[in-house]
């Protein structure tokens, strides 16, 4: 029973506040509640509910970390030392006033206003949980932010966050035999290194940076190679390097990627990982995905069309980055420790020079030039399967990237 449940998780029915009360009450200490030693007996400030003032003071409706809202008071804000989040508080609410055309702030905030400042901070609290907790789960050591200034969606539901490919049922992935016996695997290789031993050529400068054409296969030192983690010829293994940050776009696109530091010309920023399916069964997920209006099935057709990498559910924060008809991500097919060719590793290497603050895209159906070597004949054609890239889908699904090579339409 506990091999077939390991997986498994159940939500919590009690809430956040009744949790850290419970903790307080009892005297025990939670890193994941924000209760320890310090604070166990103290009042703090969660957040800031709604605000007025007088002629003497300024006031602020207080949620007590620990405490539910009904133990809510107003307090002067001299009495507060909590400067961030009443920097945040105003921030908020002269956005929301804006958008109620009002210029100043008024001496009571109405109930709509002050309920909405509610949300507001609730939504910020959820996010900041996500946030970290994507953070406990990475294994890489580009580290991910959340932010939504947009609307109160928050963090999506039924998604968990995975390093790696997971194999679906009845799929067997083919370890790599035999490694390179190279002591400098760039500047002297054995027989080629790993790519010389499909007869290709090495992928990477000594930068790292990707020095091959897209369609290219890129075969790179795996576990029984005889170099060291420093191999120039390591470079998606070593996953994502970058901060990035989920946002929240204003265009209707939904969720989005950013990166957070600049990002030179052909260089790795992600890898593209879900659960691996056969294409029988991502043929009738799509089915349901259509009718839900998204889907994230990546097809493997790198040889053949046998297998399909399904993002819905569970994946990386590739799952969030959007399509652009001029994107700044490419594609490449990557071999490490798997020698079946129908299961390659999905990498996404920069177009160009991506500066702070740019939102990351690729092209949901993005088409390649077949790639011809003596010894394989490879059909390069990635898309996102459903979005919809099968024939046998006819729903229209509206293009929203905005670019000025726009199609409209992606399918």
């Amino acid at each position: 029973m506990a091999e077939i449940l390991k997986d498994c998780s159940v939500p919590c029915k009690t809430s956040w506040d009744e949790l850290q009360a419970l903790c307080r009450r009892e005297r025990l200490y939670c890193k994941q509640l924000g209760v320890n030693r310090a604070n166990v007996n103290e009042y703090e400030v969660e957040f800031l509910c709604d605000y007025k003032r007088n002629k003497e003071d300024e006031f602020y409706l207080v949620k007590w970390i620990g405490f539910p809202e009904s133990d809510n008071t107003w307090e002067p804000k001299r009495n507060l030392k909590c400067p961030k989040l009443m920097k945040q508080f105003h921030i908020d609410l002269e956005k929301e006033l804006r958008r109620h055309k009002r210029r100043c702030v008024p001496k009571k905030l109405d109930k709509e206003v002050s309920s909405f400042m509610v949300q507001k901070a609730k939504l910020r609290m959820s996010l900041q949980r996500w946030e970290a907790h994507l953070n406990f789960t990475r294994n890489h050591p580009g580290r991910i932010f959340v932010q939504n200034e947009v609307d109160l969606e928050g963090p999506p539901k039924n998604f968990t966050y995975i390093n790696n490919y997971k194999v679906g049922q009845g799929i067997v992935l083919d370890e790599m035999a035999v490694g390179c016996e190279c002591k400098n695997c760039l500047k002297e290789p054995v027989n080629g290194c790993c790519p010389g031993a499909s007869l290709h050529r090495m992928a990477y400068n000594d930068r790292g940076q990707v020095r091959v054409k897209p369609g290219e296969p890129i075969y790179e030192c795996n576990s029984q190679c005889s170099c060291n983690t420093d191999c120039p010829n390591r470079v998606v293994q070593k996953g994502i390097q970058f901060d990035l940050c989920i946002f929240k776009t204003e265009n209707g696109r939904g969720w989005g990627v950013r990166t957070l530091q600049h990002i030179k010309k052909n260089t790795f920023v992600m890898e593209y990982v879900g659960e691996i399916i056969t294409t029988d069964e991502a043929e009738r997920r799509g089915h349901v995905y259509d009718r839900q209006g998204s889907t994230y099935l990546f097809d493997l057709d790198y040889v053949e069309d046998v297998y399909t990498v399904d993002a819905a559910h569970q994946g990386n924060i590739s799952h969030f980055v959007n399509h652009s008809c001029n994107p700044n991500l490419q594609v490449f097919n990557v071999f490490i420790d798997n020698i079946d060719e129908r299961l390659p590793r999905i990498a996404l290497f920069s177009t160009r020079a991506i500066h702070v603050g740019e939102e990351l895209t690729f092209d949901y159906k993005m088409q390649i030039d077949p790639f011809d070597t003596e010894s394989t004949k490879m059909d390069s054609s990635f898309s996102l399967a459903g979005l919809p890239s099968s024939p046998k889908k006819r729903i229209r699904v509206e293009c929203r990237c905005g670019s000025d090579s726009c199609r409209k339409y992606l399918f």
